[in-house]
């Protein structure tokens, strides 16, 4: 009777020890590492001496990126654990890293050979490690595992390993054929549908990826890993659905504090502020000092959009004071721009943060965007200096500035009187634009604002080439008024500078033929006319005076 009993508990015990397993490799397989790692430490702390829950325990280590944690946890095992041929493969994920692969492959060998006969978990324990240690061997893996089939032909499990062995190759057809293999194990082998999805998503074939995604949470609603592929496939292409996925996400995955925080996200982007903002302020009471910064900068997000400019920069300020310098973005600094500028009088702050994210930005584009705007916000401050500044910015290796973008930045450099740069941005534009009136003329007046008494005669030539360009377009809307202005100033150097009255006179005729009662042509006519009469009588006089001698 007591040996009976005994049979009995010892069954119970294998029996729950069994159980347990498998429902931790199940939570492996749905991708829920926290509570695979829970389950396998509550198989080890009953029944410490079982290889398999060590190896699933260093695994899910491995899963988390913890390598280290995954050695340190072996070392606590007890002796009776040590002699389990699936200890022996979690310590091959330290030997995987420090040897190479023959070495690797005679380890894995005595392994399998410590089994009376062969153990398909086992060949599929060593192949995950030969497939996702780095410098695992592959083609081991493919080897052991086609062993494995032969034995075992309708496990899927295998099949979705031997694919995996074929993408660490990078070999995506053999994968996509071991994949599809285990699908026709069994079709309702979520894993397969979603490996082949991670095929296509590595070629960034979008429709082909998510449609595997797709097939994946069909043919078992549970696996996680599938729904949060489609919420990140449909984040910016449909919040509505990306919600959607991720609600089924979240109803399948182990429960992280990060869920809340992508929740609100998704609140946000489907314009459910209220939502996004009660649920933002229920985790920061709830995580108080833990509390990630970024969520007041979505509490600000969603005040903005019900229009509540003020409490959007209260939040934003909050985000402010509590994020890192270096985890600050350009769209941070124009979000505080952009909530000042809709303010009364805070028109200087709204510039002050623009120019931050200008600072900051990589994108070049959206960097001239801002430049762009903050010479605009110069310009209706009437603050010419900056405006010059921004649009220097804007203009310069930005193959979009336009020919009014040079302008305007050439007269703001005007108006603040730096008629040198002026002379050089009008400069530029004449010779992106020789076609065009505007860059000769404005550059012709910042060269006569640099040669005020005529000496040099900077402003001649432009004006000469403003002339000619003018007599090719005689409907230019500025040809009168322009082109009497340039003859104008051609007859006061002459008659200034070179002392010609008598070209300076045929200057101010030219303007008399285009513009008939000019005052000021009339006028100068006469003067320099009388001007040559008296040079001239004043000839004759000499020559009369020499004659009499």
């Amino acid at each position: 009777m007591k040996l009976i009993f005994t049979v009995i508990l010892g069954f119970i015990t294998y029996l729950g020890n069994s159980q347990s397993i498998e429902q931790g490799k199940k939570e492996l397989y749905y991708d829920r590492l926290a509570s695979a790692k829970q389950t396998f430490q509550q198989v080890i702390q009953q029944y410490p001496e079982n290889g398999e829950a060590w190896f699933n325990l260093a695994k899910v280590y491995v899963m988390l990126d913890q390598l280290q944690q995954a050695s340190d946890t072996l070392q606590a095992a007890p002796e009776a654990a040590r002699k389990d041929p699936f200890f022996k493969v979690a310590e091959g994920i330290s030997f995987v890293q420090k040897n190479s692969k023959d070495q690797a492959a005679v380890y894995f060998d005595d392994i399998m050979s410590m089994m009376k006969k062969r153990n398909e978990n086992l060949a599929a324990a060593i192949a995950w490690v030969q497939i996702n240690m780095p410098g695992g061997n592959p083609e081991y893996a493919i080897n052991i595992l086609n062993k494995a089939i032969k034995k075992s032909k309708h496990n899927p499990e295998l099949y979705v390993l031997l694919g995996d062995a074929w993408r660490k190759r990078t070999d995506g057809t053999e994968a996509f054929k071991a994949y599809q293999n285990a699908i026709n194990k069994d079709k309702n082998y979520a894993v397969a549908y979603y490996r082949i999805g991670q095929i296509f998503l590595s070629q960034k074939n979008k429709e082909v990826y998510s449609d595997y995604f797709r097939k994946a949470v069909a043919a078992d609603p549970e696996y996680s890993p599938a729904w949060y592929k489609l919420y990140v496939y449909e984040f910016s292409r449909n919040p509505a659905k990306s919600l959607e996925y991720y609600t089924k996400y979240t109803q399948n995955a182990d429960q992280t504090i990060q869920m809340e925080y992508d929740i609100i996200d998704l609140y946000y982007l489907n314009q459910e502020y209220n939502k996004a903002i009660d649920k933002a302020n229920a985790l920061i009471s709830a995580e108080q000092k833990n509390t990630k910064p970024r969520i007041y900068k979505l509490i600000a997000y969603s005040y903005a959009g019900k229009n509540d400019t003020s409490a959007a920069l209260t939040a934003m300020k909050q985000y402010f004071a509590n994020e890192q310098d270096s985890n600050i973005i350009a769209k941070d600094y124009e979000a505080m721009s952009a909530y000042y500028l809709s303010l009364p009088d805070q028109d200087s702050l709204a510039a002050d943060y623009l120019a931050k994210a200008a600072a900051l930005e990589q994108d070049s584009a959206a960097r001239f965007d801002d430049y762009k705007k903050l010479a605009d916000m110069a310009k209706a401050k009437k603050d010419y200096e900056a405006q010059a500044k921004w649009l220097e910015k804007f203009c310069e290796g930005n193959p979009a500035a336009s020919n009014l973008d040079l302008f305007y930045w050439g007269i703001a450099n005007y108006r603040i009187e730096n008629y040198l740069k002026a002379d050089t941005v009008f400069g530029i534009y004449s010779e992106k634009y020789p076609d065009q009136s505007f860059g000769y003329y404005w550059q012709a007046k910042s060269k006569a604002l640099q040669d005020t008494n005529m000496s040099a005669g900077l402003a001649v030539p432009v004006y000469e080439k403003l002339i000619e360009v003018l007599d090719k377009n005689p409907d230019d809307e500025n040809y009168k008024k322009w082109i009497s202005e340039a003859y104008s100033y051609l007859a006061a150097y002459a008659a200034n500078t070179q002392k010609d009255y008598v070209q300076a006179i045929s200057y101010f005729e030219k303007v008399l033929t285009i513009d008939p009662e000019n005052a000021m042509a009339k006028k100068y006519i006469d003067i320099l006319d009388r001007q040559v009469k008296k040079a001239s009588n004043t000839d004759n006089s000499s020559i009369q005076e020499t004659n009499s001698e």
